[in-house]
């Protein structure tokens, strides 16, 4: 059986299998060679492909593929993960190791056409997060640790300074995969104005008063998958979803959120399967004019509103998926969810 995110049948895909030998280092920019491996490490096999909205062909492109078929370089310094990750060209971008950003708070500019994912556990992002602007589309950014950003006495209300983790404007085919974000200031992941065909799949939000904010626009045609995610230790918007012509959120699983849970606002159309809640005030609601089809959710140690209304969309007439038991998220998520020793190998 597939779980997006876990390949569970090597039969089906298999993850290339290479041993990395170091040649040269230079300007933080280390290049790799491949040596074969007479066996597959043991341990969980990730699935590369994009799956959910992030998958689906639209605005002109076929899936999200990140900058597959182009060079891929490991970088180690913050000049080398600019400069390859504003580039026009595409390129497999591997963070191997802890990257602080300057100045303090800078979003990096990613440019169409890359992925950036971390090496195993070394990949980590301090004091700065990520930009996808007008028209930025096919990219990956996956198996990173973003963090640290709060201003905690300047900016306790996140209103001063605008620190994501990841912003998008207007961007799309865009897949965001098993990172933790934590201490932003402001929002951990904000999907902004008409950002389209994303899938937010196997990350942790965690430790932060916005969590994840969606919306800023008038229009109403947005796809969004949003799965396998754990948000934990937050105050609002986990997410708060406004004008959002599909949004499917499955198996994500909510602790410890002091304001509001999965909120489906203006004319957002969402539909909401097998998710855990756990100490969440206001598990999940709508607007007026918003609708929210829920099934196989468990609630427990929460109070507040748990409103459903209208028949949303049918997700399986977009893309397929297989859902796990809402009783059994927490266990999964406690160590499926995040950064993985086998990704970015």
């Amino acid at each position: 059986m597939t779980r997006f995110g876990i390949l569970r049948n090597p039969g089906r895909r298999r993850r290339s299998v290479v041993l990395i030998a170091l040649l040269a280092t230079v300007g933080g920019v280390v290049s790799v060679a491949p040596a074969t491996a007479d066996a597959p490490p043991a341990g969980q096999v990730y699935s590369d492909v994009a799956d959910g909205f992030a998958g689906t062909s639209g605005l002109g492109v076929e899936r999200t593929t990140g900058g597959e078929g182009g060079e891929t370089v490991t970088v180690t310094d913050y000049e080398s993960l600019v400069r390859y990750a504003t580039a026009p060209e595409p390129y497999v971008i591997r963070v191997g190791g802890e990257i602080t950003v300057t100045p303090y708070g800078t979003e990096i500019r990613v440019a169409s056409d890359k992925t950036i994912v971390g090496v195993g556990l070394v990949g980590h992002i301090v004091n700065g997060g990520f930009f996808l602007g007008d028209g930025v589309h096919n990219v990956i950014i996956r198996n990173l640790t973003i963090r640290d950003t709060l201003m905690e006495e300047d900016d306790p209300d996140d209103k001063d300074f605008d620190y994501d983790g990841i912003q998008l404007d207007n961007a799309h085919h865009v897949w965001i995969d098993h990172n933790t974000i934590t201490r932003m200031n402001d929002g951990l992941i904000d999907s902004r104005k008409d950002t389209t065909y994303l899938t937010v799949s196997w990350n942790v939000l965690a430790e932060n008063n916005k969590s994840f904010g969606i919306g800023w626009t008038d229009n109403v045609t947005s796809r969004i998958t949003i799965h396998h995610n754990w948000i934990r230790d937050t105050n609002q918007r986990n997410p708060s979803a406004d004008n959002i012509a599909y949004a499917h959120l499955y198996n994500n699983y909510l602790q410890n959120v002091r304001s509001t849970g999965n909120h489906s606002r203006g004319a957002t159309k969402m539909v909401l399967e097998n998710s855990y809640f756990d100490n969440v005030k206001d598990p999940y609601y709508l607007d007026a004019a918003a609708e929210l089809r829920e099934s196989g959710n468990i609630v427990v140690n929460s109070t507040g509103k748990r409103d459903s209304g209208g028949s949303a969309f049918n997700p399986s007439d977009f893309y397929s998926y297989t859902l796990d038991s809402a009783a059994d998220i927490p266990a999964l998520l406690g160590t499926e969810a995040g950064p993985q020793a086998d990704i970015g190998q």
